[in-house]
């Protein structure tokens, strides 16, 4: 007897150590080696291959503190923001055209409904052929009758080699299920996070079998409802649905670290400008206008021995808009009010808030509509230039200057894919 109670079929694929995945797609040399990116202003690790997971490189290790002797075996990257979006949108256009309905659910995981395709392990094994194939990135594929245990059926894909990247969860019998799920930690189960694993275990909880097993009673008495939902997706009843549209955002930020000292005002109305109309761009993305903008500045906390300041500023905006120009004024007027002299600041950006869309905004009685559609004209212009020649490649004057405020990226890789000066040349 199968395990799954239910007919419907659930993929989901993710590929293996992202980041570091696209550094070695253009490096084939580096294919065994031990590859991680760093973060902003190459601070800490944010991904890794596997051979620098076997060097014991932790997530999230500031990269001055890996051994030296590590640090001089390892290549590490800064990291491409523009290299893994392109990348992203390669495989999640690929896996778009072997499910009929799809879900994306990060930069690097997405799930697929493979409802009533057959000969689902040969499926999978077909999806992992045609993303190495034509994008040189290796995936894993869960299946599973619900989200939770496609995703339980992906980590069993990805840690046992020997099923080759594709594990069908409800391919097993109930004691075949149970034998693996005994061996998998109840905090590998999605929505189990650190502080639910030790609450479960005070209750005798320790692996997925216990969680699924659990009296609903129980839980009940100790736990709110997601903890019931999980169980009930462990044992087969969705209660999670695709999303095959991403809602739009209720908040964009846009901000960063700066990679050198900035002291003055006109430094960090720079950057806030370049961040102002970044957001703005995503705003319009999604056909939505702002009616707040939130701005805010801080020193580096890292640094103790240095004098301190961190302050923010909330602006109601007189109209809602997703107007660059606009938005970069008051953006400007928030720097104004927040900055304080004698402090050395480490980080701003901007928060665009109270959004709604654009197609049911109403204007002001006393906006100018002509003038409106000359702004979104040069909007709409704005966003074509950048999309096709570069992110930077028309801006606004005022974040056209000396920009020492930018991050620190000295491991920089070329951006392969979307630069034509930076295609990759083959001697």
């Amino acid at each position: 007897m199968l395990s799954g109670s239910s007919d419907r079929r659930i993929a989901l694929v993710d590929v293996n150590n992202f980041y570091a995945s696209c550094e070695t797609v253009f490096d084939p040399g580096l294919r065994g080696r031990p590859v991680v990116v760093l973060s902003n202003n190459d601070g800490c690790v944010v991904a890794r291959s596997a051979a620098a997971k076997a060097m014991k490189i932790k997530m999230a290790q500031p990269w001055h503190e890996v051994p030296p002797a590590v640090r001089k075996q390892t290549v590490a990257f800064s990291s491409n923001y523009t290299l893994y979006a392109d990348m992203s949108q390669r495989v999640m256009k690929i896996l778009r055209e072997m499910a009929p309905h799809q879900e994306v659910y990060s930069i690097d995981e997405s799930f697929l409904d493979l409802t009533g395709i057959p000969k689902l392990d040969a499926h999978g094994r077909q999806i992992r052929q045609r993303i190495a194939q034509w994008t040189g990135l290796t995936v894993c594929v869960g299946i599973g009758n619900t989200k939770t245990r496609a995703k339980l059926a992906n980590y069993i894909a990805k840690k046992h080699p020997g099923f080759d990247g594709v594990f069908d969860l409800e391919a097993l019998t109930q004691a075949e299920e149970g034998a693996w799920l005994d061996r998998i930690p109840v905090a590998e189960v999605w929505g189990v996070g650190a502080r639910l694993t030790q609450q479960l275990n005070r209750l005798n909880i320790h692996t997925v079998q216990d969680l699924k097993t659990a009296p609903s009673k129980a839980l009940r008495e100790h736990f709110n409802v997601v903890v019931e939902r999980i169980v009930a997706e462990l044992n087969g009843v969705s209660c999670l649905e695709l999303e095959m549209l991403t809602p739009p955002r209720q908040q964009i930020r846009s901000s960063r670290s700066f990679g050198a000292k900035v002291t003055e005002s006109d430094q960090l109305k720079e950057a806030v400008v370049s961040y102002v109309a970044r957001a703005a761009e995503k705003l319009r993305a999604q056909m939505s206008t702002a009616s707040a903008l939130n701005v805010f500045v801080a020193t580096n906390i890292f640094k103790p021995a240095q004098p301190q300041y961190s302050n923010s500023l909330t602006i109601k905006l007189p109209f809602a808009t997703d107007d660059t120009l606009t938005l970069a004024k008051f953006a400007v007027a928030g720097i104004d009010a927040l900055y304080r002299p004698g402090y050395t600041y480490k980080k701003a950006g901007v928060n665009l808030m109270q959004l709604e869309s654009k197609a049911t905004g109403q204007i002001s009685l006393f906006e100018d509509q002509a003038k409106l559609e000359r702004r979104d004209r040069l909007n709409e212009a704005l966003d074509h230039i950048n999309r096709k020649f570069g992110r930077h490649a028309l801006c606004l004057g005022r974040a056209a200057g000396g920009k020492a405020w930018h991050m620190k990226r000295a491991r920089l890789s070329p951006a392969y894919t979307t630069s034509l000066s930076e295609l990759l040349v083959l001697r």
